[in-house]
């Protein structure tokens, strides 16, 4: 994970469970030890995440009202992750779609501007106030495969961009192997080298549960700063 110019973790491996509709659980191992770097979930319109190198149990809700750009590990929420690493659907209900021909600027082995032609498909959601653009996939026109999804804040800005790449077939499914997740207005991104891929594995839902540590620091991003406190120890009354 990097946050402008300063690494977090440069690289680690770890797990990532998702179930529909919006519950993902993500676990990162610190090299070579393999004990966890931080693990976190997604519940509801809540997410809770554990970063034992810092003794920190951060909880709040899944949209960023304030980026802590000090702190870019409390800017990440598993809903964002979710929607950059399964695409949605459109839903007829309230979505509309417009399919156009477009192209990307990518340059050769000598450096020239070459421009590809792809396809993107634009989604336009109903809200409150009228229609709001809400997602651009694009898709290749050699593969006809998405290879980048941009997803809209409510003030029409890129709050995602998400990069697909290196298809391969796990087990009859074919899947992007490296998906890069760029969040600008957080200044963070976490690309993820899929090593293995299971789809429609059954999932329970206690595996999207994480318990608060005792003795940890306790951060509510929902609250002022003053209210980090720590978790009390079992049998121990506060």
């Amino acid at each position: 994970m990097k946050k402008g110019q300063v690494t977090d973790y440069k690289e680690i491996r770890g797990y990532v469970l998702a179930k529909k509709p919006d519950s993902l659980h993500m676990i990162g191992l610190m090299p070579f030890v393999r004990t966890t770097a931080f693990d976190m979930v997604s519940e509801g319109q809540n997410f809770k995440l554990w970063i034992p190198p810092k003794n920190k149990f951060v909880i709040g809700k899944n949209e960023v009202t304030t980026p802590n750009i000090s702190q870019p590990m409390e800017n990440i929420r598993p809903q964002n992750i979710y929607e950059a690493l399964l695409i949605r659907r459109i839903d007829p209900k309230d979505e509309i779609a417009v399919l156009e021909n477009g192209y990307e600027t990518l340059h050769d082995g000598k450096g020239h501007r070459v421009l590809q032609e792809d396809y993107e498909l634009t989604v336009i959601k109903k809200a409150d106030s009228g229609w709001a653009l809400e997602r651009k996939i694009i898709f290749s026109r050699t593969d006809l495969k998405p290879h980048e999804q941009f997803i809209y804040s409510e003030d029409g800005k890129v709050a995602t961009d998400a990069k697909y790449a290196e298809y391969k077939d796990f087990s009859g499914t074919i899947f992007p192997s490296r998906i890069q997740i760029y969040r600008p207005q957080e200044e963070y991104d976490i690309t993820l080298n899929m090593l293995k891929v299971e789809i429609n594995t059954p999932l329970k839902d206690e595996q999207f549960v994480l318990t608060q540590p005792a003795g940890a620091q306790v951060v509510h991003l929902d609250r002022p700063q003053s209210s980090l406190v720590l978790a009390p120890a079992p049998g121990r009354q506060e």
